[in-house]
């Protein structure tokens, strides 16, 4: 919060109180006053201090925290809905339909899916939603195996049983019934899912394959921390944010599983 004086309209100044913003610069401002050669060390002006392009690091942490997070929430929503569906088909169903689906996975996963992903991403315009697509590709095949696992165990459980003497249909009895007792493990693997896209995509930012160039990204900031060695801070500021946030991002999903565990007794 600042004083600022104003002219009024008839000529006679006032002051009044105006509330400014915590850091004063977006992700691609450069400061054109740092005084010193880019990149410039913290200071009380930029406190994470600057890039090799004069902006300002906290600035390009805090929008890059915020893409890394959407791309990994968002993938990993996508990607559950893909392997839930396919996992609840082939325990429920099993016979054919789970040998079936079962070849098909192993070849899918066997795939070297880093390679494929450079490939891909080096001829495709970079891009938010290109980089999910291509990572969906490979993402939903791990939660496949924890949902056919639970489905499989619990398909002959008497309250399956008793579904089907009713007469209520196998979507009904998937959606209702069983899901809910599977969700436990499907939201255990999820911040994994969340962890290995954020660093996914960290890396194919570090190797100039992820988003378009200017883009505020983590794995950007790695490399610019090591092409200025003279510049640590640079590095240590990305190295300990990914650090923070995957760590952020284990315990919040321990705490959902808690939460949603039906199996809990509620005191």
């Amino acid at each position: 919060m600042a004083v600022t004086r104003i002219i009024s309209s008839c000529g006679d100044p006032y002051w009044c109180w105006a509330v400014w913003p915590v850091i004063p610069f977006s992700d691609r401002t450069i400061d054109f006053a740092l005084g010193q050669p880019a990149p410039a060390p913290p200071s009380t002006r930029h406190w994470l201090g600057t890039d090799a392009q004069g902006c300002d690091v906290l600035a390009r942490l805090i929008y890059g925290f915020r893409i890394s997070t959407l791309f990994g929430l968002t993938l990993a929503l996508v990607s559950s809905v893909v392997g839930v569906a396919a996992g609840a088909v082939q325990g429920y169903f099993g016979g054919w339909t789970d040998l079936i689906f079962q070849r098909f996975i192993e070849i899918w996963s066997s795939l070297p899916s880093l390679y494929i992903l450079i490939i891909l991403s080096s001829f495709l315009p970079p891009g938010f939603f290109v980089l999910l697509t291509i990572q969906l590709l490979f993402s939903w095949v791990s939660l496949v195996h924890v949902v056919r696992a639970e489905f499989l165990r619990a398909r002959n459980f008497e309250y399956v049983n008793a579904a089907r003497a009713l007469g209520l249909s196998n979507f009904r009895i998937i959606v209702k019934h069983v899901l809910p007792n599977a969700m436990v493990a499907t939201i255990t693997f999820l911040p994994f899912i969340v962890s290995s896209s954020i660093g996914a995509l960290t890396a194919l930012d570090y190797l100039g394959l992820g988003m378009p160039p200017g883009s505020p990204s983590l794995g950007e900031l790695l490399y610019e921390g090591k092409s200025n060695l003279n510049a640590p801070w640079l590095a240590l500021s990305a190295f300990f944010t990914i650090a923070g946030m995957l760590t952020l991002l284990v315990f919040i999903g321990e705490a959902v599983r808690d939460a949603f565990d039906p199996r809990k007794a509620v005191l």
